[in-house]
C-alpha cells in the first residue's frame, strides 16, 4: 500500500482528473482520506460502484451529499449497465471541457481501494480486457496506463487501504463487503456486526430470507435461527457460528439479502461526532 501511495504521488503532476470507485453500499467506509489528501484541488469524479447491490434511495442521499463538495461530480454505476458505463467518459470531459477544445487527452488516475470494480470499469470502458478482475482484493499490482479512446487515458492504480482505519464500524463494513481479505477478521465478529444493523435497519429482508415466524430480540438469536435454518449444528444440537456466519455474509455479499446499504450521511456523522468525542476525553484524561 506504500509503493501505491508513492506511485500515485509521483504520477500527480501529470494527473488533469481522479475517478475514485466507492462502494454505493459503504460509500464513506470506502472513501480513502488519504486520496483526499493527495488529491489536493483538482477535480474528482466519483463512481459509486456496486450498485445493483445497494438501496438505492440511500444511493440517491449520498448522491446529493457528495456532490456538495467543491469539483465533486458523482453518478451511481453497476458492472451490468455497459452503456452507462461507457457514457461516464461523456462526464469527464464536461468536468475539464478545455481539454476537448486544447485538443489534449484528459489523463485520469482511476482510485479506489481494493475489491471495489476498479479493473472491471476499465475493461468495460477499453470495449475490451485489459486490467484483471476478480472476486478478491488486491488484483491489480502495478500502476498501468490505458488509452482508452475518446481523449481519456486511464492510470490505473493497485487498490489503497489506509493503515488505521480509525471508525471501528468502517472496519467492520469494510470486511462484510469484502473490501479485505477474510483472514483481516473472523466472520463470526462480522456476521455479529452485521446482524445488529439489519436487525435495526432491513428486518423485512431476513424475514424474507431466512423465513423467520418471528424476528429474533438480538443478534445471538438471529444467528441461532439461520443456523438452524441452514443445518449448522455441532453435537448436541448447538449452532455453529463459524459456519452460519460465513454463510450469513456470502448470504450479504452475493445479494441474496436484497439491496443493503450500511451508512448514512447522517449516521456516519454521528459517528464521526461521537469518535472525537472519544478522542477529546482521551487527551484530557
Amino acid at each position: 500500500m506504500h509503493k501505491a501511495q508513492l506511485q500515485i504521488k509521483e504520477a500527480l503532476p501529470k494527473v488533469d482528473l481522479f475517478i475514485e470507485l466507492l462502494d454505493a453500499r459503504i460509500p464513506f467506509s470506502s472513501e480513502n482520506p488519504m486520496l483526499a489528501a493527495l488529491r489536493g484541488d483538482k477535480p474528482c469524479f466519483k463512481v459509486l460502484s456496486k450498485s445493483d447491490l445497494a438501496d438505492p434511495s440511500r444511493t440517491s442521499e449520498w448522491q446529493s451529499h457528495l456532490e456538495q463538495q467543491s469539483g465533486i461530480k458523482v453518478r451511481a454505476v453497476t458492472t451490468k449497465q455497459t452503456g452507462t458505463i461507457a457514457r461516464l467518459t461523456d462526464v469527464c470531459h464536461k468536468m475539464l471541457p478545455h481539454h476537448h477544445r486544447l485538443g489534449k487527452p484528459i489523463r485520469a488516475m482511476i482510485v479506489g481501494i481494493p475489491n471495489v470494480g476498479k479493473s472491471t470499469l476499465i475493461n468495460i470502458l477499453a470495449g475490451r480486457k485489459i486490467a484483471k478482475t476478480g472476486n478478491e482484493p488486491a488484483i491489480t499490482k502495478s500502476q498501468q496506463q490505458i488509452n482508452i479512446g475518446e481523449g481519456i487515458v486511464l492510470l490505473d492504480t493497485p487498490g489503497v487501504l489506509w493503515p488505521n482505519v480509525e471508525n471501528e464500524n468502517s472496519g467492520y463494513r469494510l470486511a462484510a463487503t469484502a473490501a479485505i481479505k477474510d483472514t483481516a477478521m473472523e466472520y463470526p465478529d462480522v456476521a455479529y456486526f452485521v446482524a445488529g444493523y439489519l436487525l435495526k435497519n432491513y428486518p423485512e429482508a431476513l424475514a424474507e430470507r431466512y423465513a423467520l415466524d418471528a424476528m429474533p430480540v438480538d443478534e445471538i438469536s438471529l444467528l441461532d435461527a439461520i443456523g438452524k435454518k441452514r443445518g449448522c449444528l455441532a453435537k448436541g444440537g448447538v449452532v455453529d457460528y463459524d459456519r452460519t456466519s460465513r454463510i450469513f455474509i456470502n448470504d450479504l455479499r452475493a445479494g441474496a439479502l436484497g439491496r443493503i446499504t450500511f451508512e448514512t450521511p447522517e449516521t456516519i456523522a454521528q459517528e464521526n461526532t461521537a469518535q472525537q468525542a472519544t478522542k477529546a476525553k482521551g487527551k484530557k484524561s
